[in-house]
Formats: structure tokens, C-alpha cells, sequence
């Protein structure tokens, strides 16, 4: 099926809720039926498209009017496509929902995908994105991605390894932004057990529950994002805003001489550096709750900014840059957003 949309409101593909008018929407859930599309297209004019690809706009806010083609998948289907004693491969839609992937590995007692609970998603955003949450990452559990190469209209497949996987960072927001269209994702999840509850509040959560499953691990998560994060359904937002910063280990122990409470996390694979927490700097400044016009920053979590109604995406936009600002002034430290913003 292929479906366009023409001059429509963007705002309810959002998890923002900001108005845009977008020129063009294709949805798709056939492969075939979307290369023929683009090749169509192709052919009938001599200048390349530019598309823009959306997932379920978890992480995505508009600030003005598109002129231009958006494509969003709506393609579903979880499937095994291979199994041993140890580990079961399973190919995912791109657009499937990636909490009820995650829903659906926790049922099947399958490992590696808990801790990604509730995570606002769709599956070929997880790769876009490197999401994560509590320890773990999405590259910990993808072994390849398969895409439509816009360039040339042929299917490609990618492994995990060659993804040039980074903290909220692939080779999809790098190397292949905007020639990459992702059609399946294919995780690699474990039989046996491997937890992951060595962050945060985790432990305890599940301790207090003694449910240590896969889906006693997937319930302690929500309760805990429960209570940190809004409802995207409430209230508009993207989820974390900003990015927690990686520096030096040398310049993260000076700022800890000065802020003893500073929160840090060691980061793995890098002993020189350390990773600080972005939302413990905007609620040091007093922005939590604190509200701008139409948006604000959320009352339980400083790194989540919300529409408590009626907000344009430049509004979302100006905030931003003001904390951004503020951090800078007070720390010393540069933070950036984890939000795709479209302009």
C-alpha cells in the first residue's frame, strides 16, 4: 500500500504536536510498490528528489513549513529468521512499534531488549538513533540493518558493525543521511540470562519486585520512566531533549571539585572520558517546571521539554537555546539536542 498525503498539518505525526504544513507525505508498507514508486518518479524528472524520512516523530520537531517530500513507514511484521541454543534472530518492519517489539521479545523470554522499554520509537528509528536506556543501547542488540539506497533505488544490507554506532549516533544520521531509507531491522537477542540492571534505580526496582525475567525487568523500567517522563499522549515532547555531554575525564573531575554532586557515568570502551548528566546542570539553574509561553521544561525531568499547548516549533527551538546558553555560562559545558529538528 501507498498512500499520499498532500499539504497536510504535520502536528499529529508528532510526538511534539507543533504545527507545520508539509508539502508531501508517502506512507508505505510494501517495498516494492515504494521502489516502483520512487522509480516512477525518478524517471518523469530530471532533477534528483530530496526525501526526508520520518519514523513515528518521537524525536522530530518542525519549526516552519516543509517544502518538500516526507516518507514514513507503516510496514509491520516480526519474524525469526534464525536460531541456536544461545541466541534467536529476529527481523522487525521498520515501522513496527518498537515498544511492542520490545513487549513481544520479553513474552517470547527472550533477553537484550528490556531495558529499552517505552522508549517512544519506531523499530528503523532504533538504528537511526542508537536509542537507549539503563546500560544498554540498540547496537547491543542489532546485528544488521536492511535499507532502500535512495540514490540508486536498490535494497543494501548493513551490519551492526559497520554502522558506526555512537552515542545517539549511526552512520544513518552520518554517512547516509538522507540516502538511506531503513525497510527491517534485525536483532540479535539471548536464551540465557543477561541482565542489565547496573543503572540508576534499576536494581532496586526489580529487587523490590524479585520478578528478575525479562518482562519483570521490562516492568520495573516503565514504572521508572513512568514516573520520570510524560505521556507524549498528555502532554507534547520529545522525550530527552539534550544529550548528556562525553568529555574529558580531566576536565569532568575539575567541575566535580566544584559541583561534588555532580552526577557522572563512566562510558564504555572510553576510560579517558566520562559522561556528565545534562539534566542535573538545567535543574542545578532552577528550569525544572518552569514554564515559557506556550512550552517549558517538565516538572519531574530538566531534560525533557514539553507543548503544554499551542507552542510553534520555534518557540521549543528559542528555549532550547536558551538553556543551552545558560549551561554554557554556568559549567563551561557545551550541550547539544537529541531531537531532529527540521527547518
Amino acid at each position: 500500500m501507498i498512500r499520499e498525503l498532500h499539504n497536510i498539518d504535520i502536528a499529529p505525526y508528532t510526538s511534539f504536536g507543533t504545527s507545520a504544513r508539509v508539502e508531501e507525505l508517502i506512507e508505505w508498507d510494501n517495498c516494492e510498490e515504494l521502489l516502483a514508486l520512487l522509480a516512477q518518479r525518478r524517471k518523469a524528472s530530471p532533477h534528483p528528489t530530496h526525501y526526508t524520512i520520518l519514523g513515528e516523530g518521537c524525536n522530530t520537531l518542525f519549526t516552519d513549513n516543509f517544502s518538500g517530500t516526507i516518507i514514513r513507514s507503516v510496514a509491520k511484521g516480526i519474524e525469526i529468521v534464525g536460531r541456536n541454543k544461545e541466541e534467536v534472530l529476529v527481523r522487525v518492519a521498520a515501522g513496527e512499534i518498537w515498544d511492542d517489539v520490545v513487549r513481544w521479545s520479553c513474552e517470547q523470554g527472550l533477553w537484550g531488549a528490556e531495558n529499552l522499554s517505552a522508549i517512544p520509537s519506531s523499530v528503523g528509528a532504533t538504528a537511526v538513533q542508537n536509542i537507549g536506556a539503563y546500560g544498554v543501547e540498540a547496537k547491543d542488540i542489532i546485528a544488521e540493518v536492511e535499507y532502500i539506497d535512495l540514490k540508486d533505488l536498490h535494497i543494501g544490507h548493513i551490519a551492526a558493525s559497520e554502522c558506526a554506532f555512537g552515542y545517539r549516533d549511526s552512520i544513518f544520521k552520518g554517512r547516509l543521511a538522507g540516502q538511506a531509507l531503513i525497510t527491517s531491522v534485525t536483532y540479535r537477542l539471548s536464551t540465557t540470562p543477561k541482565p542489565h540492571l547496573d543503572y540508576g534505580t534499576l536494581r532496586p526496582e526489580v529487587e523490590r519486585s524479585g520478578n528478575l525475567t525479562p518482562m519483570g525487568i521490562r516492568e520495573a523500567v516503565m514504572a521508572i520512566r513512568a514516573r520520570k517522563l510524560p505521556d507524549p499522549k498528555m502532554i507534547g515532547n520529545a522525550g530527552s531533549f539534550f544529550k548528556n555531554p562525553i568529555l574529558p575525564r580531566n576536565q569532568v573531575e575539575a567541575l566535580r571539585r566544584l559541583y561534588p554532586t555532580m552526577p557522572t557515568y563512566e562510558v564504555a570502551g572510553q576510560p579517558e572520558k566520562l559522561k556528565i548528566a545534562t539534566g542535573w546542570m538545567i535543574d542545578t539553574l532552577g528550569w525544572k517546571g518552569k514554564r515559557v509561553g506556550n512550552v517549558g521544561v517538565h516538572s519531574e525531568q530538566a531534560l525533557v521539554l514539553v507543548n503544554h499547548g499551542g507552542a510553534e516549533g520555534k518557540e521549543v527551538v528559542a528555549l532550547a537555546e536558551r538553556i543551552c546558553r545558560e549551561v554554557k555560562e554556568k559549567f563551561g559545558v557545551d550541550i547539544e539536542p537529541e531531537v531532529n529538528i527540521v527547518q
